[in-house]
């Protein structure tokens, strides 16, 4: 596995893992509507061009957001790699923290964020309603039939 910037990578192949594992590359969460194929981002990349995770994020003064963050292949450290490049490149942007949003039924997200330091600040309730009026095809019950409701703000300090 190798991890790349996003903008090394042919757009297409960006955009399309993001149609397959997302059902568009766009993302709509309280801060904003973003394509996540343009954005800035790393990738793992496994035989030279399958992508195998994928993280974006966008910089504004000394805050990195985290918009995705996408592992394929579960309890391979792809995930945390490339959580690792993003924090390293943000504090070399001069970023002091890194924030993200999740989703109330994201179980798997909140273990995996807090377990590397994040740490949940903020809840706003029924947000993802808002999120569904851009984006009509968020569900409304996650697979383990949690109703998808609420985005939580998770934040780390960077060292």
């Amino acid at each position: 596995m190798n991890i790349v910037p996003t903008k090394q990578l042919d757009r297409a192949l960006v955009n399309q893992f993001f149609i397959e594992h997302w059902g568009s590359p766009q993302m709509v969460v309280s801060t904003g509507v973003y394509d996540c194929s343009e954005l800035d981002g790393f990738a793992a990349v496994e035989n030279g061009k399958r992508i195998i995770g994928l993280v974006t994020f966008l910089i504004r003064k000394n805050e990195c957001e985290i918009i995705s963050l996408d592992s394929i292949m579960e309890n391979r450290g792809v995930g945390s790699a490339l959580l690792h490049e993003a924090e390293t490149w943000a504090r070399q942007q001069g970023c002091t923290v890194v924030r993200l949003i999740t989703t109330n039924d994201n179980l798997h997200a909140l273990r995996f964020y807090q377990k590397r330091g994040y740490q949940i600040v903020n809840v706003f309730p029924n947000a993802v309603d808002k999120a569904r009026q851009i984006k009509p095809s968020i569900p409304l019950m996650s697979a383990e039939g949690i109703p998808i409701r609420d985005e939580l703000l998770l934040v780390k300090r960077l060292g």
